[in-house]
């Protein structure tokens, strides 16, 4: 199976947990605390069921690396070249607050790189999906997938729109968003939850999401392969192309996603470098 076919499987999965996700959503669903003090719900578990049932039946072979199945050895996950990156709940503080702005997220990676990923929205059905060699969508319920892009400018006359999470920021994120203001005009903040913030920039809709605050791996994976698709690019502050090498340690450094021919992405990198 070529892997435009298995992205569309993977959409149609991403679907379907999310209608597993939405009887408990608005449900006063009873919230317990993993070892990290992040919040779990039935919901969580639910869609990572729905998830790992139905990759094992697309693709036996891959193996799976999901936020509710996350306790594997480092020594295995050094020896797989190819496998999947899943949250199957992506802003489940969003969801515990009545909030639409959660998401399912399955990515594909091969050797650390993203070879494509699918961000499906339960509460819509809309659903955004892509990879860097096969384009970038967005689907909503009932009509046919529309290709998405991101912008290297601003439109005429618009400001320059940074997406920043409503529930994550640090001084050093403060300290670059006032440089970039500097370096590139006015700033309007769109704040959004999960992963949809990457979708922002990939349709064309913001020009930058910076991030200088904790993420996990499954938090970012599938997201950056619909930008990068929409011809986006995800770095680390080095400038370095962002990756999901194995390590021990699940947690992301830092990184800037922007459009890969802005004109200011080096003023970008360099204010990160500086800070």
């Amino acid at each position: 199976m070529n892997n435009l076919q298995l992205m569309q499987d993977v959409v149609a999965l991403a679907q379907r947990a999310g209608e597993a996700i939405l009887p408990f959503w608005r449900a006063d669903v009873a919230v317990t605390s993993k070892a990290d003090d992040s919040p779990l719900t039935a919901a969580d578990l639910a869609a990572h069921r729905v998830i790992a049932e139905g990759l094992q039946t697309l693709a036996p072979h891959i193996p799976v690396l999901s936020e509710e199945d996350c306790d594997i050895a480092l020594q295995t996950r050094a020896a797989w070249q190819r496998w999947w990156l899943v949250d199957p709940l992506d802003g489940t503080k969003e969801f515990i607050a009545g909030s639409e702005e959660f998401t399912v997220n399955i990515a594909l990676i091969e050797h650390g790189e993203v070879v494509f990923g699918v961000v499906a929205m339960p509460t819509n059905g809309r659903c955004y999906f892509g990879g860097r060699a096969l384009g970038a969508w967005r689907a909503e319920p009932g009509q046919a997938a529309q290709p998405i892009q991101v912008r290297n400018t601003p439109p005429q006359g618009g400001r320059f729109t940074v997406v920043a999470s409503r529930r994550h920021s640090s001084p050093e994120q403060e300290a670059l968003l006032a440089g970039l203001g500097s370096a590139v005009g006015d700033l309007e903040l769109a704040n959004i939850g999960s992963s949809l913030k990457f979708c922002l920039l990939a349709e064309g809709v913001a020009d930058c999401y910076p991030r200088l605050a904790p993420t996990s791996q499954w938090d970012t994976a599938a997201a950056q392969g619909v930008l990068e698709g929409a011809g986006g690019e995800v770095i680390g502050l080095d400038g370095q192309a962002f990756r999901y090498p194995a390590r021990e340690s699940l947690l992301n450094p830092f990184f800037l996603a922007l459009p890969a021919a802005a004109a200011w992405r080096q003023a970008l990198v360099e204010l990160a470098l500086k800070g």
